[in-house]
């Protein structure tokens, strides 16, 4: 039996969403697998930019082997990669220092690098930011495509497209999926308790309450929609700094609005079965979304924005849901408007949502792309 391919994974700290991805690789029979975190957070600094502090209400740790440096510096990276003396680095992107240095000691070290980076090719850059990335992406050997918009971003810098693997995007399925059956029939219950009439179409933004997001646009399309005299409501998830200008901004024009404040892991899935569709209005700097495939896993449709990165994928308009120009309220109201009242066209774009989350982005095959790369920065593919 061949040896075990030693891997390291580097990330920032424990992100909710790479714990059922790092759990996955740690039980691949072909891995010696282990996580390298730069640093752990408290409940304050977990809290930053969510608007209150807050620790996840599930175990991050739980099902592979981590640990976390002794201090956030170079020097404590370095000795702890040459003490794991790692066959392949896998990186979680190069979106601070530390990570592109850990590409870099990787590559001192003798190691082969695979990186699983967020940024996707619907942003038009600079042409000192693509010399800069044409540069750095010289540093790894093998790359990760979380999805369409992912590969073209290498490919357009010149990639070889063989070295560029698959791996889908995806959220923990079976646990969303078993969450979707459980509380469904506690629709109506979470309907009243956020004051949402029945017969109104639930619309759902769930979020950080930050600008990048654009949760104004967002409420300024449902009020068109309220004053047309159609029974809307929507369903505010999510804190933040603008928090209490959006929540001054609905209680002064009356709209048909509940804030339901940052709500956990477990929580979620309440907003989600209330909900009809979900609205994701952001700016470039919404690169995946994951917060899509989740809501399609309770079969709830979305409306994006044309610069939210899992668009190309999740989206196909007028199927699971449909995408808006971003910032252009008129067009978010008349996509809002088409699933406003029309419960068979909305539940018939969520079932496909949900068919496209579990067959295509599901943690099997993700695992099974990332397990590929790694074994072809190893010389075992």
């Amino acid at each position: 039996m061949a040896e075990r391919i030693r891997v390291v994974a580097v990330a920032t700290h424990p992100i909710q969403y790479y714990s059922p991805w790092f759990r996955g690789l740690a039980a691949a029979p072909e891995l010696d697998f282990k996580v390298l975190y730069l640093r752990k957070l408290d409940a304050g600094a977990q809290g930053a930019g969510f608007g209150v502090p807050f620790k996840w209400d599930l175990d991050l740790l739980a099902g592979y082997d981590s640990a976390t440096l002794s201090s956030d510096n170079a020097l404590a990276l370095w000795r702890s990669l040459r003490e794991a003396r790692p066959d392949v680095v896998l990186l979680t992107g190069w979106q601070e220092p530390l990570l592109v240095a850990a590409a870099l000691m990787a590559r001192a070290l003798g190691a082969h690098t695979v990186v699983r980076g967020e940024s996707n090719a619907l942003r038009r850059r600079s042409l000192p930011v693509r010399a800069a990335h044409r540069v750095l992406l010289r540093a790894y050997d093998r790359y990760i495509a979380i999805g369409a918009a992912s590969r073209d971003f290498y490919l357009g810098y010149g990639i070889d497209p063989a070295r560029v693997h698959e791996a889908r995007y995806f959220v923990e399925n079976e646990r969303f999926e078993r969450q979707a059956a459980e509380v469904g029939p506690q629709r109506a219950q979470w309907r009243a308790h956020w004051r949402c009439p029945e017969h109104a179409t639930c619309f759902l933004f769930a979020g950080k309450l930050i600008p990048k997001k654009d949760p104004a646009t967002f409420l300024l399309a449902l009020e068109r929609l309220s004053c047309e005299g159609r029974a809307v409501h929507g369903l505010v998830v999510g804190d933040g700094a603008l928090r209490v200008d959006l929540e001054s901004m609905c209680a002064e024009r009356k709209l048909p609005v509940t804030f339901a404040g940052f709500l956990n892991q477990t929580e979620i899935a309440r907003a989600y079965a209330a909900a009809d569709a979900l609205v994701l209005p952001s700016d470039y700097g919404e690169t995946w979304g994951l917060v899509v495939n989740e809501a399609m896993l309770f079969g709830v449709p979305a409306i994006v924005s044309d610069r939210v990165g899992c668009g190309p994928d999740l989206v196909e308009p007028g199927v699971t849901g449909l995408i808006f120009p971003y910032g252009d309220c008129a067009a978010l109201a008349e996509s809002m408007r088409v699933l406003a009242g029309d419960r068979n066209k909305a539940g018939q774009m969520g079932q496909a949502a949900r068919k496209r989350v579990s067959e295509r982005y599901s943690p099997g095959l993700a695992l099974a792309g990332t397990v590929a790369a790694l074994r072809a920065a190893a010389g075992r593919g």
